[in-house]
């Protein structure tokens, strides 16, 4: 597959790096995710936000994702990635799939999660917080949508295939 990359964005715990791994395998191309490569040349993000704050995390964030989105292929996006100006531009020219996922089915996704944004006492809430601010910036910047709540997670990946599939015929 060549040309213009599938990037999968959304609220934590929507499940992109897994539909995104599964999704690269059924269209025969190459899979990255951005927090990956944060982690592969900076080390945990936990780590990164305890020892530098967010701002310094973002930083390191677009690099990966102006990397990401070079290689092509399938793409995951940190839940945040899309809040930086430049991301957003360089959405315009890829196909970006939204992945929702409902309040219900996140709080079980989220059970004993160490995600940085996430950390306090009520991290159902808080997600509620940061998805619901982000949301319709989410949907300006998708050209589909698939909700992973329930179903198989093949279901979604197939539907998201054929998708890709038929927006590139």
């Amino acid at each position: 597959m060549t040309g213009p990359a599938i990037v999968l964005i959304g609220p934590m715990g929507a499940g992109k790096s897994s539909i995104g791994k599964k999704l690269a395998r059924v269209l025969g191309t190459t899979f990255t995710d951005s927090d990956g490569l944060v982690v592969r040349d900076h080390g945990p993000i936990e780590q990164i936000f305890a020892e530098h704050g967010e701002p310094r995390f973002r930083e390191l964030e677009r690099g990966a994702v102006a990397e990401a989105l070079g290689r092509g292929g399938v793409v995951a996006l940190g839940g945040g990635a899309v809040l930086h100006p430049d991301t957003q531009h360089e959405l315009a020219s890829h196909r970006v799939v939204l992945l929702t996922v409902s309040e219900q089915t996140i709080a079980t996704r989220l059970s004993g999660t160490r995600r940085p944004l996430l950390q306090g006492d009520d991290p159902l809430a808080r997600w509620r917080e940061v998805a619901e601010g982000r949301r319709e910036l989410y949907e300006r910047l998708a050209d589909a949508s698939f909700d992973t709540s329930t179903g198989r997670i093949q279901d979604i990946v197939d539907a998201v295939a054929a998708w890709a599939q038929e927006a590139t015929s």
